[in-house]
């Protein structure tokens, strides 16, 4: 395993700044990828004229949305601020979806804060004119807490329709078999249990996701200086229950590409957009990167561990900030 990790490039401008010349787009372009047809493209995602650009004429029948909860370009911002900023992006996505369509939105809630922004959120998607369908909690293996309160381990995950699409039933079963009988009722005037009914020997993952691995760093799919990185597994499971093969899914938050590779595999067509150069280079890199090696991330190394071994200023930064001795 190489080590070569980074910080969190959301929080530090200025080795964001050092690394953006390393990036081939800059604001308002648009990457097209030439094999499968996949779209990159840095804009703001509550600019709807950029992302009609980036859209064309195609219609997605899925969108999954990981937004900053309250950081965009290195600003906090307040809470109705930041709801103000999710109802255009919610609007967006409202848009350019098909009229039979799904939406899955990755929301925070701050246990010390009133469980801000989540109860703001859920108040605005009451009138987004998207139709309230499920509240999925993921469990991560590791949380934070103190000896005076429950430790925090769930990460919530809203999912909604426009219209009436397909939901594919099989994506929800899991790999844990089924061991524990019951659940006794009448079917056709016979009393029966449920390993008699199911339809597989495994469970339902329902809507408390405990079988995916929070992603860390001895993981291949890792992408260092990426923070809160979501499970490919998880971006599977919604992209396998809510698309069909070659259907386009939408993400406006890509950050690590996670959403681009799941359907990369899972052999959709993406339309990702980020708002910084680098998170938009890092998705095309981990694309590439998985085309050419088969690995899904860098574990503990980086997207950008090349040019930084031969760049004297960031080593030096990264020295004396971080410690990272290079």
């Amino acid at each position: 395993m190489i080590n070569f990790p980074l910080p969190r490039l959301d929080k530090d401008p200025t080795l964001n700044k050092l690394l953006l010349p390393y990036c081939r787009l800059k604001f308002g372009d648009v990457w097209t990828d030439d094999q499968k047809h996949h779209r990159v493209a840095c804009i703001d995602a509550c600019d709807n004229s950029a992302l009609k650009k980036m859209l064309g004429k195609e219609k997605p029948s899925l969108a999954i949305q990981d937004p900053p909860y309250n950081f965009v370009a290195f600003e906090e911002m307040k809470i109705d601020n930041l709801i103000s900023w999710c109802k255009l992006w919610i609007e967006n996505t409202f848009s350019a979806l098909k009229n039979n369509s799904s939406l899955y939105i990755w929301f925070g809630a701050d246990q010390n804060e009133n469980f801000q922004p989540l109860p703001q959120f859920i108040l605005l998607m009451g009138n987004s004119g998207f139709k309230s369908k499920s509240f999925i909690t993921m469990r991560n293996q590791r949380g934070y807490g103190t000896q005076k309160n429950w430790m925090a381990i769930r990460q919530e995950l809203l999912y909604y329709v426009k219209g009436n699409p397909n939901f594919h039933i099989n994506a929800e079963y899991t790999d844990i078999p089924k061991v524990l009988r019951g659940y006794y009722k009448k079917v056709n005037g016979h009393v029966t249990e449920n390993t008699e009914r199911s339809k597989s020997e495994n469970i339902r993952a329902g809507n408390v996701w405990v079988d995916i691995q929070q992603v860390f760093y001895r993981m291949e799919e890792n992408v260092n200086g990426c923070f809160a990185q979501k499970p490919l597994k998880a971006i599977e499971r919604i992209i396998q229950a809510s698309s069909a093969k070659d259907e386009l899914v939408l993400d406006f938050f890509s950050h690590s590409g996670t959403t681009l590779i799941a359907a990369e595999k899972m052999k959709r067509r993406s339309f990702v957009s980020d708002i910084d150069p680098i998170f938009c280079e890092i998705s095309i890199r981990r694309l590439e990167n998985y085309r050419k090696t088969g690995k899904t991330g860098w574990q503990n190394s980086n997207p950008f561990a090349t040019e930084i071994l031969k760049n004297r200023t960031i080593k030096n930064y990264l020295s004396k900030n971080y410690s990272l001795n290079i």
